[in-house]
């Protein structure tokens, strides 16, 4: 199974966090499974850490090295994820969604045919299958 893995689940894993879940990290470390981290995810955290070098100390570039080091795939962000990103409904009725992050990583993982493993409560309204909430 192919597996695109959420911004918070990628560093989680990288950094062998006891806040990754039994669930996820079965998921991470099956053998049989293709775990990936998209370039987004990347670009993400690189403002984050930008904007707020003295408490948000992990960079892209640290967790870009610590995937490649869990044999995880990079995964660039093409103009058919974007495109992808008009299918993405949510009910009128859910709570607000604004981050773009999370709306290209779920385009992507659609576009690609992979499952998406996230521990965001606010993504499991878009009501996709291939959404793994952990």
């Amino acid at each position: 199974m192919k597996i695109l893995l959420d911004t918070h689940i990628a560093i989680w894993a990288v950094l062998d966090s006891e806040e990754l879940s039994d669930v996820a990290r079965e998921l991470i470390l099956e053998e049989r499974n293709e775990i990936y981290y998209s370039a987004a995810s990347i670009w993400e955290i690189t403002i984050k850490h930008m904007a707020h070098p003295e408490t948000f100390l992990y960079s892209g570039i640290h967790l870009e090295k610590g995937c490649e080091a869990n044999g995880f795939i990079a995964l660039p962000v093409f103009n058919r994820h974007a495109a992808e990103l008009e299918t993405l409904i949510r009910p009128k009725d859910a709570p607000p969604h604004k981050d773009p992050f999370d709306r290209i990583l779920l385009a992507q993982a659609k576009s690609e045919g992979m499952k998406f493993i996230t521990h965001d409560s606010l993504i499991p309204y878009y009501n996709e299958s291939f959404v793994i909430s952990v």
